[in-house]
């Protein structure tokens, strides 16, 4: 039996919260709870957004599933519904239309004229799909300089609001994965097993193992392709003391790209815990990016190897012979080399493996 006066204290906590507070309780998981709901992980991520609405068949499949009675899902989500309008009107009555401007959120759409209506509907949306009660709440969470650090792309004009949402997104992603509690030191131990991955060439057949071996560390692999303006490869952050997220966006569809971004993002959790990372290229890196560039290296070769790397030839047949002594694939030493100015980015990317996102897709939940 719940107790629901405690999933009830803070209605402007969207129902979704009570969701996932119920389903780690209950050590279920989102394909548990998804297999009971009408439109199955679709309607799930939908209350954990707050994008779907509590109506009486839904939380009868809540009730049935989660626990509690239909009348207090009923309950919780007109109790938030009426928050959210009051939030709502203190937000509409201020300076908004600048944040409005800044954060675009899934299937909204920029207009130069929005009635008062509109208005109110644009704020609601971004509210509740950030989980926060009002724009400077979203900017001490998502836009401070001291607590998220942005590393894009010099050659594109990044937006700094689509990369928000790419972060929500992932976080939002990252809420729905059961993880174990977060564990540094079994990480680091971790990195040569996840390194024996790069072998594997399919995301459909690498990307669950992955999820897996991270998730008993405590960290939510989340994997959201960037929208329109992010121009982020990937990021790090701590959701709670007990689970970290690393989220990928794919960016290149190249592994290269892939294992050394995702190295630099396990970097960033053990060695600068407690910051946010949203990693691009391009910029000069800061004392925290060439940490993580470096143990990003080091675990694509290993130090006692790199005097080696150093002067490997640049044909097929050496970089082929040196990936298979140091258990990498070939492609992601191709990569090292280029970034290292040892040859150009255009040669040996045939040994580079590239995917579309259909590949992409079939590996995802």
């Amino acid at each position: 039996m719940i107790h629901e006066q405690s999933l009830q204290r803070d209605w402007f906590s969207k129902p979704g919260d009570s969701v996932l507070s119920l389903m780690e309780r209950r050590n279920l998981s989102a394909v548990d709870v998804s297999a009971s709901l009408d439109g199955g992980i679709e309607t799930l991520r939908g209350l954990v957004s707050g994008s779907v609405r509590i109506d009486g068949k839904l939380a009868d499949e809540l009730a049935s599933v989660l626990g509690g009675t239909p009348g207090f899902w009923l309950r919780r989500q007109s109790g938030y519904e009426e928050a959210l309008e009051r939030v709502v009107s203190a937000v509409v009555s201020g300076h908004f239309v600048e944040w409005l401007e800044r954060v675009p959120i899934p299937g909204s759409t920029g207009r130069a004229r929005m009635t008062e209506g509109e208005k109110r509907s644009a704020v609601r949306q971004r509210l509740a799909f950030f989980n926060v009660n009002g724009p400077d709440a979203w900017a001490r969470r998502y836009a401070s300089t001291s607590e998220t650090r942005f590393r894009t792309s010099n050659s594109f004009s990044s937006s700094e609001g689509a990369t928000t949402t790419w972060l929500r997104l992932g976080e939002l992603e990252a809420s729905l994965i059961q993880t174990g509690c977060w564990d540094p030191d079994a990480l680091r131990t971790l990195v040569p097993e996840i390194r024996t991955l790069t072998s594997i060439s399919q995301p459909a057949r690498f990307l669950p193992r992955l999820r897996a071996m991270l998730g008993s560390v405590g960290v939510a692999l989340s994997v959201v392709r960037a929208p329109d303006g992010c121009r982020a490869s990937g990021a790090a952050r701590m959701l709670s003391p007990t689970k970290a997220m690393v989220l990928m966006s794919f960016r290149h569809r190249s592994d290269d790209h892939f294992w050394f971004t995702l190295f630099h993002e396990l970097g960033h959790l053990l060695l600068h815990a407690g910051a946010t990372f949203v990693d691009g290229e391009g910029t000069t890196a800061d004392e925290h990016e060439r940490e993580a560039n470096e143990f990003a290296r080091d675990c694509i070769i290993p130090a006692s190897r790199r005097a080696e790397f150093e002067v490997l030839r640049p044909d097929r047949t050496a970089v082929l012979r040196f990936s298979v002594s140091v258990g990498i694939a070939a492609g992601i030493i191709v990569g090292q080399m280029q970034h290292s100015g040892m040859i150009p980015y255009d040669r040996l990317n045939t040994l580079k493996r590239r995917w579309n996102w259909d590949d992409i897709r079939e590996a995802l939940p």
